[in-house]
């Protein structure tokens, strides 16, 4: 009879959602990386905002690049806020990933000492099988011995 483990759909379930939260852990990190390209872009525009602004620009439009300024400096500091909770969202996503690998593992490791054990037993039956043709064989010899005895008397 072939190894059959009894907790296998446990450990498939518990495989497919390790898999789908490493999906969820993979969407946090391009969510981190994605506002990251955003707080790049700004601080891109900031400079080059910046860089126009000393320039060419006229005296009376100072006012205006500074409100300007200050919009893409509070945008900034909101995008900053946003990658903060989606590093939180992503440690926290992480910490699932790896709680959920733990109980794979605990599974797996249950089942190789299951394999274990039904080697093990299988090695036993076939131990007894050959202890038992090597009791049946000596009884054989030992009537035969007997009956050439018998027969030489």
């Amino acid at each position: 009879m072939p190894f059959r483990y009894r907790l296998q759909k446990v450990l498939d379930f518990r495989i497919k959602k390790k898999e789908n939260q490493l999906q969820v852990v993979l969407k946090a990190k391009s969510e981190v990386e994605r506002i990251q390209d955003l707080i790049n872009a700004n601080n891109k525009e900031i400079e080059g905002v910046i860089q126009t602004m000393r320039a060419t620009t006229d005296f009376r439009m100072m006012d205006s690049y500074d409100k300007y300024l200050k919009h893409l400096y509070e945008k900034g500091e909101e995008l900053n806020k946003q990658k903060e909770e989606a590093e939180k969202v992503l440690a926290a996503e992480q910490e699932k990933l790896v709680e959920c690998e733990k109980e794979v593992k605990v599974l797996e490791k249950h089942k190789e000492k299951a394999l274990d054990t039904y080697k093990e037993e299988l090695k036993q039956a076939e131990n007894k099988q050959l202890s038992e043709v090597a009791v049946q064989k000596y009884f054989q010899k030992t009537k035969l011995k007997k009956e050439e005895e018998e027969d030489d008397n």
